[in-house]
């Protein structure tokens, strides 16, 4: 595909982009031209070239010049094949392959976790230098029994961030936290340990010169493998945390999730340091993950604006400078609450397509909260909370310098804590 556009480049022709144009050509070239990969394996490798090729054309389009086509040769691309096409027995994956070749059998390290007449397609990708195997399987909705099931009238508002992936604010005066602590520990130590890990092999790290040499395959390898292990991580932390949520939510009998979209700040010009913690954040699989899984237990979820209910006082409505702390203390009504699930309760009472208004009266701000945690496979998110990789003079808890010890007298140095006042209504001192 490459060096046919690269053909009609140099003519001065139109370049084949169209999935419909690019299966002609397919036909037209007949066997043999991607090399042991039938047909439908083709197909999916020439629809996600077309797909490539029209988004980097919208970016583009929108101003973004740094977006390129895809024009950079690749050894290893995602093959899917749909149902029909491919045997499923047990442990094994019979995947059909060109006319005249020996089928492909891959040998899976676990059973498929669905029944096989549920499963719909499979794309065996690379990741981290290590084949892995994605399975698309049609899962019913959960059934309950009558009275028992969510309740559409019933609406929970969930803030999303980075300290607390979800933060939950339900009806009838229920809360939840989902700490994520620990995925911020990974990114962190991750991000020490790749530093670390070049400056140990400066001096012997392969030259830009010698790119095919043995030494830079071996550390090219070893790089790909901790990323993909630390990817995995994190993602199965997130997968988690939004299983938490649902879980609460089923319990509580909620059926509508007024999600607040944060995506609008990837938009704001911002340092280095803030594009990193975005990136960290990801957004969009966290909105992916919470999603799927409460479709799948019968709750809808409707995006809705989420601007300014982290620094808006509920009761008094007026603007709240930006906290310290997780206590959300407004300075002209002396309202105080944590500043998530003040954020979560003004999320609930807004409209999806609506702005960002916030009805002062309909914020109910919960009063039992449950707290839970993301990420316990995580290194170190055990009860001592301490990460094993890092050295042993490193301080507690956040990464960080060591605190100064407290005086002889026994006071301490560390800031007055606020007391959370969760039972105060709106309004109220």
């Amino acid at each position: 595909m490459l060096e046919v556009n690269a053909w009609r480049r140099r003519r001065r022709d139109v370049p084949l982009t169209g999935y419909q144009e690019l299966c002609r050509e397919l036909a037209v070239s007949g066997p043999g031209t991607f090399a042991e990969l039938d047909s439908v394996g083709a197909r999916s490798v020439l629809r996600r070239f077309s797909d490539a090729w029209f988004a980097a054309a919208k970016r583009r389009k929108d101003g973004d010049l740094s977006a390129g086509f895809p024009r950079r040769r690749r050894g290893l691309v995602p093959v899917r094949w749909y149902h029909g096409t491919f045997t499923l027995q047990g442990r094994r994956v019979r995947i059909p392959t060109a006319k005249g070749t020996p089928p492909l059998w891959v040998r899976l390290a676990r059973r498929v976790p669905y029944p096989v007449e549920q499963v719909r397609s499979v794309t065996l990708l690379c990741e981290g230098g290590r084949l892995f195997l994605d399975v698309t399987a049609e899962v019913p909705v959960a059934v309950y029994p009558p009275g028992e099931g969510p309740d559409p009238a019933r609406v929970a508002g969930v803030d999303l961030g980075i300290i607390h992936p979800y933060a939950v604010a339900g009806p009838d005066g229920a809360g939840l936290l989902v700490s994520g602590r620990a995925i911020r520990a990974e990114h962190r130590m991750h991000l020490a340990d790749t530093k670390a890990r070049r400056r140990a092999v400066a001096r012997r790290a392969p030259k830009p010169g010698q790119r095919g040499s043995r030494r830079w395959r071996t550390y090219r390898r070893r790089s790909r493998l901790v990323e993909g292990r630390h990817r995995r991580r994190v993602r199965q932390a997130q997968h988690e945390a939004a299983r938490q949520v649902v879980s609460w939510a089923t319990r509580q009998r909620v059926g509508v999730l007024h999600v607040g979209d944060p995506r609008g700040v990837l938009d704001l010009p911002a340092g280095r340091r803030h594009n990193l913690r975005l990136r960290q954040w990801q957004i969009g699989r966290l909105l992916q993950v919470l999603t799927d899984k409460a479709t799948l237990a019968g709750i809808t979820v409707r995006l809705v604006d989420e601007r300014g209910t982290s620094s808006t006082c509920p009761a008094c409505t007026r603007r709240v400078s930006k906290p310290r702390g997780r206590t959300l203390s407004c300075p002209h009504c002396a309202f105080s609450g944590h500043r998530d699930l003040v954020a979560a309760a003004s999320i609930a009472t807004r409209t999806p397509g609506g702005g960002p208004t916030t009805p002062t009266a309909a914020v109910v701000l919960p009063e039992v909260v449950t707290h839970r945690r993301a990420g316990r496979h995580l290194p170190g998110a055990g009860q001592s909370r301490r990460d094993p990789r890092r050295p042993q003079l490193a301080a507690r808890g956040s990464v960080g310098p060591r605190r100064p010890a407290p005086p002889p007298g026994g006071e301490s140095l560390a800031h007055t804590a606020r007391i959370h006042n969760t039972h105060r209504k709106p309004g109220e001192r």
